[in-house]
């Protein structure tokens, strides 16, 4: 068969915030996938002389067959690549091609989306996703053709990661203090890894959900409250347990659940996680959040501990991470990253740091510990809507309410305006600072869903609520 391979009427293929995703064989397939590579592969041997590539893959229908021609068409170029043996979460590919020194990552997922989506993230070598104008180069590379090779090396070590965790986390303090937390790995890649790294430090734990399946034993394997309905079950059944932790699909973020099954929202789980890490821990650095997380984090800057806040999209907290040092880097979906790690979202070392905080406190249930914490930095007043906006100019919207350089809303005077650009320049985000503390809007148009959303914190509900229906009178006006 002549390895040169020809797609006809390819799709056009448009990296995200976070890497491509696409419907199963109608977008993502064999042939996708390939011309994907061979992109990904000419844009390294643009970049480096011999370069290396190591390649991951989730537990979704065709990932393993599309890592391997991932692997089969990098090898055909000439480039010395690897591809793990086994379903392998996001952050250990991530990791991995840090610790080795790879040219780039790659991991066939499409992250939390419905099983009958796949796609690709693209990792670098210092192990965070790559930054905008990188991937638009790949991009710009794609064409209809590529070269399938013959031959291809495989890897099954990711003690690297094992040794990381296992050197930072505390799991002394976790084993003293006879916590038990249940876990649900919502059937993603997380597996039972997180159970794996307390059973090894003789630390007893259970997890729901940890093998990997291509329907994610049918749910979405986002870790919000709505999808976490087995967990809050699990937790309500039993007494044993001290809160839960979920990760989604390839485990690269994670959500959390008291011990009596209700939801801690990621707003609460970023104030408390920094909060230790900056006075507890005692981690040096800054703190660094996107545009869409509490203002309450505010009240943990200082000198030594300067905020940087990003647009969303964790690609622009890794892009701030490696500029300067940060403590921790944190976003509203629930994805974490730390200085002492990797400029990268970790679920999986985001529950262990999580554990390890509660176990510090003194708290045996994850309900006295939130409720001691809230006395002491207050309710967080919060909401989100993602609001159907098929208008066909959805991209302008947001332009033209930045040009109209709006001085007040709802009676209250905006004291600053945060323009956001997309990859093309084009703003996609625009957040209005009202006067008062904790009192801001945020909208956001998506590039890929007739979606508009709206991101607003206030003072109290009330307040949340009239700044929603004023963002949604705004991009309808």
């Amino acid at each position: 068969m002549n390895p040169l391979i020809k797609v006809e009427d390819p799709p056009k293929i448009i990296f995200g915030t976070d890497g491509w995703r696409g419907l199963i064989d109608k977008e993502v397939n064999e042939d996708t996938i390939g011309i994907v590579a061979a992109a990904l592969g000419e844009y390294l041997l643009n970049k480096k002389k011999n370069p290396t590539c190591i390649i991951g893959y989730d537990g979704r229908k065709g990932s393993e067959e599309f890592a391997t021609t991932f692997n089969l068409v990098l090898s055909g170029m000439g480039i010395e690549a690897e591809m793990l043996t086994m379903v392998t979460p996001t952050p250990i590919i991530s990791y991995l091609t840090r610790w080795f020194n790879y040219t780039a990552g790659v991991m066939i997922t499409a992250s939390h989306n419905p099983p009958e989506y796949n796609g690709v993230k693209f990792k670098a070598n210092y192990g965070g996703p790559f930054m905008t104008e990188e991937t638009k180069k790949v991009e710009d590379l794609i064409s209809d053709t590529f070269l399938c090779g013959c031959i291809a090396t495989s890897t099954d070590n990711i003690w690297p990661y094992k040794l990381q965790i296992n050197s930072t986390i505390d799991f002394d303090a976790i084993y003293k203090a006879d916590i038990i937390p249940l876990i649900d790995s919502m059937g993603g890649a997380g597996q039972t890894y997180i159970e794996d790294h307390l059973s090894y430090n003789e630390i007893f734990t259970q997890t729901i959900y940890g093998e990997a399946k291509p329907d994610f034993s049918g749910r979405a394997a986002e870790p919000i409250e709505k999808n976490l309905v087995p967990l809050a079950d699990a937790l309500k059944a039993s007494d044993e347990y001290c809160c839960g932790f979920a990760t989604d699909g390839d485990a690269d973020r994670l959500g959390v659940m008291m011990e009596n099954g209700e939801w801690l929202s990621a707003q609460e789980t970023i104030l408390y996680l920094t909060d230790y890490v900056i006075n507890v821990r005692k981690e040096k650095g800054c703190i660094i959040k996107t545009s869409s997380v509490t203002d309450k984090v505010n009240l943990l800057v200082s000198e030594e501990h300067p905020l940087h806040e990003v647009q969303v999209g964790f690609k622009y907290i890794c892009e701030q991470m490696l500029k300067t040092w940060a403590a921790i880097g944190c976003e509203e979906s629930g994805g974490f990253g730390y200085g002492m790690h990797m400029p990268e979202r970790d679920g999986i070392f985001s529950a262990l740091i999580f554990l390890e905080m509660l176990a510090k406190s003194g708290h045996k249930k994850l309900s006295d510990f939130v409720k001691a914490k809230r006395k002491q930095f207050g309710e967080i007043c919060y909401n989100r809507i993602d609001h159907q906006f098929d208008h066909p100019d959805r991209i302008s919207i947001l332009p033209m309410i930045y040009e109209k350089k709006l001085t007040t809303f709802s009676g209250f005077d905006i004291v600053e305006t945060q323009a956001f650009n997309s990859s093309r320049g084009i703003v996609n985000g625009l957040k209005f600072r009202l006067k008062g503390s904790c009192r801001w809007l945020l909208l956001r148009a998506s590039e890929t869903e007739p979606l508009m959303r709206i991101y607003a914190e206030g003072q109290n509900n009330e307040e949340v609520d009239l700044f929603l229906k004023e963002g949604i009178r705004l991009i309808s006006e």
